[in-house]
C-alpha cells in the first residue's frame, strides 16, 4: 500500500541524512573522495545505504555493513562489488531478482518478494563496525522490518546479522533462544514471529574460498520458500 512505502520512503530519507557516529562519517566520506583506480569516474555515493527490495517481501535478507567500492560507491545494497555479484545472481536463480547484475542505482534491477536491510548503513573501517556503532544504527532496521509487514522468512547473511536481528528482538519484547550459527541453520523463534534461517555472508573471503558456494546458496534460498506459508495469497 502506499502508506507504507511512503513510511520506507520517509526512513530512507532520514537514514541516508544520517551523520550520528564520527568515524564512520569520515571513512565513508574519505573513501568516497579518494576513490578506487578503477572507479575514478564514478561519482561516489558516500553516504548511510537504505534498504532495497520489495515491502510486500515474504524473505527479509539481513546483511551487514556497505562495501567500501560497493553500496558506498553505488548507493544501494550489494551493489557493485564481489558479493553483490554472487547475491543477486543467487536471488535472480531462486526467481527473487528480475536479473542476475547489480551495477548501479538505475540499472533495472527489482526484487519481488524479498527485501534487503543491514544492521549498520555505511562502510565500516577494515569491514569492522564496533558495538557501539551497530548500537547506534540498529534502530534504523528495526523500524524497516516494523515497515514490512509480510515477512514470513528472516535470512540472517552471517553471524552479525543473527547477533543483530536476534538483539532486535530482544529490545521488541520478544524471547530469543540460544542460537548457534552455521550455513543452513534454522530457529523457530515462536511468538507469531517469522522463520529464522542462516547463511554464511557472501563476502568474497567466504565465496572465493569456496567455503560458500552458488550451490550452497541455492539451497538456503529454497529452504527459505519451502518455509513460507503456501496460503499467503
Amino acid at each position: 500500500g502506499t502508506d507504507m512505502d511512503n513510511g520506507l520512503h520517509e526512513l530512507h530519507a532520514e537514514i541516508i541524512a544520517c551523520r550520528a557516529c564520527p568515524r564512520l562519517v569520515a571513512w565513508r566520506e574519505e573513501v568516497a573522495r579518494t576513490k578506487r583506480r578503477a572507479y575514478q569516474d564514478w561519482e561516489y555515493w558516500g553516504k548511510p545505504v537504505p534498504g532495497f527490495g520489495d515491502p510486500e517481501a515474504r524473505l527479509l535478507l539481513i546483511g551487514l555493513a556497505p562495501g567500501a567500492h560497493g553500496a558506498n560507491r553505488t548507493g544501494r545494497a550489494f551493489t557493485g562489488d564481489g558479493s553483490g555479484a554472487f547475491l543477486y545472481a543467487a536471488l535472480h536463480r531462486a526467481g527473487f531478482a528480475n536479473q542476475a547484475a547489480s551495477q548501479h542505482r538505475q540499472d533495472g534491477l527489482r526484487l519481488t518478494d524479498c527485501f534487503i536491510t543491514m544492521p549498520l548503513r555505511c562502510a565500516p573501517p577494515q569491514n569492522r563496525p564496533t558495538a557501539q556503532e551497530l548500537d547506534t544504527c540498529r534502530p534504523f532496521m528495526a523500524r524497516e522490518i516494523d515497515l514490512l509487514p509480510r515477512v514470513e522468512v528472516v535470512l540472517c547473511l552471517g553471524q552479525i546479522a543473527l547477533a543483530q536481528y536476534l538483539r532486535r528482538l530482544r529490545e521488541a519484547g520478544h524471547e530469543t533462544p540460544r542460537a548457534t550459527f552455521g550455513h543452513g541453520a534454522q530457529l523457530s523463534l515462536g511468538d507469531g514471529l517469522p522463520h529464522l534461517l542462516c547463511s554464511y555472508h557472501p563476502s568474497l573471503q567466504n565465496t572465493n574460498t569456496g567455503r560458500l558456494t552458488p550451490a550452497m546458496m541455492d539451497d538456503v534460498l529454497a529452504q527459505a520458500k519451502a518455509l513460507f506459508r503456501s496460503t499467503s495469497a
